[in-house]
């Protein structure tokens, strides 16, 4: 690993124009391509304060050994060549989109000299025109019924050559499936003829080709020619089958590409709707790992940059109009540069109302699901958990193997309702059946640090109590006296014949607290590991390591550590960190919810005269309902803590058939504001 000081340039030599530079590790690869309007102020921020960098852009200082720049006459300029450099390079430190998944398009590849419609997947291929993506089902579905009005060639390039060499055409050939340009029933100019057709109605011409066939359907009626009428009437059922499959969403004019997506500290998931004559023609899913620093805006240019840098070279078309959630940065160059690869005017846009923004909206819903089926199908492969594991113990030197971790998380509203939440991960997996909540109150309110105490004491003392029940368990049923019950046939833990136990019972295990974990996560930075640690050292506990892992940054902070244990970004290990911090916030921040809901709950008691807060709770604590409050008589009243003759009496004339708490003698029950839930009855 070199030390940027050792490779950092002289200021007076880095020029202040715009331009792009490259970061090459020891053995010359490119690591990393940037693009600045001055490039000195960009460089210098690498090298002023290395140790204060953000782990991801540290790293990739840290692995460098030199760097270099080329100066460029505009940021227009700019944007093209790093992506040229991008995409000759691959840089492990950039930004790249991978497909969430393998899409099926419909292609054909006008390249040869008979076209071939085909189903492909995978890397593209020059020369040939692409359409989709669509599910599996659905482009052999389309594939099947466009075949039967534009016959093109479907067939490999061996069954080409066996018909052409026999003279005989393949199957599709005799069901007209196919015009069989392999034995000569079309000429290769009227098949690719017939390709172009096919590319025009798949590229959006579909009415044109319907209102046609229409046109000859009704000249064969005209001149008595019904069953050619027929053949055009089930084609043209079979295009408009195709054509309706897609739902209109925007005019019929609009053909744009909607751009969202959904992110957290590490990682993004963006989805596209591709929209040609206002229906969606296809969709598209990437997932990318943040390895920079990149705001939002940063992450719409690049992939901006990197999807129609792409697509150019394979399709050489690009929509009229780019909805994206936020504008890009650069968005002016970027336009600019788009309508250069399109050879006219491209809008980048964010729809703000109308049918363009609800659209986007059911985009975005489609990127938060993909980004939860990752994570979830990251989570559920063992072998990566496996390696997530093995990664923590390894980073944080710890000498016993992570078997279970827990992880805590306090939630509060200024300071009120104050909760923490315990979940559990056994093996990587979650154990929701040991999750745990926790109220917080008194001192313990007062700030974040002090609740963290509170919650890891009152969590590890109950651990103690069970792990001593169990002890005391096992030595009774160890004793002379429980073996020789045994020995005679009684079941373990039974009265001794010579009664020596007869006033002695077995502890009974709490299952709740019963197991400890190896490591105990916070969220949080130093202060909350500190207090956590503390709370355990008062306790005695020295076989629990504690870690926090603090949000702003995804630092990973140990106990009485000045500074932070640095994960890379990519690290499986830190996946599964915060994964579980995610958990145990999402655990919190629900049961906040349902604690605070609770305190706006409004009581049928609460219109009686004279009640207050502290009278109410004695009337609910010693009868226990509101029902059996309201069928008890004055002078059973006059029992609860504080309630006199007058109160009493009060109480009986509000829930009286004729009172305000009475009405037709119906049960007023207690109703949550929050949520209309009745909480009593």
């Amino acid at each position: 690993m070199a030390d940027p000081s050792s490779y950092r340039p002289q200021t007076g030599e880095i020029p202040t124009n715009p331009g792009v530079y490259r970061f090459r590790d020891p053995h010359g690869r490119v690591i990393y391509v940037g693009k600045a309007k001055n490039l000195r102020s960009r460089l210098n921020s690498y090298f002023a304060n290395p140790a204060g960098l953000l782990p991801k852009t540290h790293a990739m200082v840290y692995a460098a050994s030199s760097v270099e720049w080329t100066v460029v006459g505009s940021e227009l300029e700019s944007l093209q060549l790093e992506y040229t450099w991008i995409k000759e390079f691959k840089p492990r430190f950039n930004v790249v989109f991978r497909d969430d998944k393998t899409y099926p398009y419909l292609a054909v590849t006008m390249g040869e000299k008979l076209p071939r419609v085909q189903v492909m997947r995978g890397e593209r291929r020059k020369g040939t025109r692409y359409f989709g993506p669509y599910t599996a089902g659905a482009i052999r579905e389309t594939m099947d019924t466009l075949l039967r009005v534009f016959p093109v060639r479907s067939c490999s390039a061996g069954v080409l050559k066996r018909a052409q060499a026999s003279g005989r055409p393949c199957l599709l050939g005799y069901i007209d499936k196919c015009s069989a340009p392999c034995v000569g029933r079309v000429t290769p100019e009227e098949h690719r003829a017939l390709a172009d057709d096919f590319c025009a109605f798949m590229g959006g011409e579909a009415k044109r080709f319907i209102a046609r066939l229409e046109k000859e359907m009704g000249a064969a009626v005209a001149v008595l020619d019904y069953e050619r009428a027929a053949r055009l009437r089930d084609d043209i059922t079979a295009l408009r089958k195709v054509f309706e499959r897609n739902a209109v969403v925007l005019a019929e004019d609009t053909d744009a590409d909607v751009f969202a997506l959904h992110e957290d500290e590490l990682e993004a998931a963006v989805q596209v709707f591709h929209v040609r004559g206002g229906r969606v023609r296809g969709q598209r899913g990437w997932v990318v790992e943040k390895v920079e620093d990149f705001t939002t805006p940063d992450l719409v240019e690049h992939l901006l940059q990197q999807v129609y840098g792409e697509d150019a070279e394979v399709q050489g078309r690009l929509p009229r109009e780019v909805l994206v959630p936020v504008e890009p940065s650069n968005a002016q160059d970027l336009a600019v540069w788009l309508a250069g690869i399109r050879g006219a005017k491209v809008d980048i846009r964010v729809p703000q109302r109308g049918d363009k923004a609800a659209l986007m909206s059911t985009v975005r819903e489609n990127a938060e699901h993909a980004l939860r089926l990752h994570k979830t199908r990251r989570a559920g492969d063992l072998t990566v958990r496996s390696q997530a594991l093995q990664e923590l113990q390894e980073a944080l030197e710890l000498p016993v193997p992570l078997l279970r971790i827990e992880c805590y998380d306090v939630s509060h509203v200024q300071g009120t309702n104050v909760v923490a939440s315990m979940v559990v991960v056994e093996d990587g997996l979650p154990k929701k059946s040991d999750y745990r909540k926790f109220s917080i109150t008194g001192a313990a309110a007062t700030d974040d640090t002090a609740a963290m105490h509170d919650v890891l004491t009152r969590r590890f003392r109950h651990y103690l109590v069970d792990k001593t029940a169990q002890v005391e368990a096992a030595e009774l049923v160890a004793t002379p006296a429980v073996a020789a019950a045994g020995a005679n046939g009684a079941a373990p833990g039974a009265a001794a014949p010579d009664d020596a136990l007869s006033d002695t019972t077995t502890p009974a295990p709490r299952a709740k607290f019963a197991y400890p974990p190896n490591l105990v996560v916070v969220d949080g930075g130093k202060p909350q590991v500190n207090a956590a640690a503390r709370a355990l050292e008062s306790l005695g506990i020295d076989d629990v390591y504690v870690v926090g892992l603090a949000k702003r940054l995804e630092e990973v902070w140990l106990p009485d550590s000045d500074f932070p244990v640095i994960l890379p970004r990519s690290s499986q290990g830190l996946y599964m960190l915060q994964r579980i911090r995610d958990e145990a916030h999402r655990f919190a921040i629900s049961f906040h919810r349902q604690k605070r809901g609770k305190a706006m709950t409004v009581s049928a008691l609460d219109g009686v005269p004279g009640l207050g807060d502290s009278k109410r709770k004695a009337l609910l604590a010693h009868f226990g309902s509101v029902k059996k409050i309201k069928a008890a008589s004055a002078e059973e009243l006059t029992a609860a803590k504080g309630v006199g003759p007058a109160l009493a009496a009060a109480i009986v004339t509000h829930f009286s058939p004729g009172g305000e708490g009475g009405g037709s003698g119906d049960t007023v029950p207690a109703i949550n504001m929050t949520t209309g839930e009745v909480l009593e009855t």
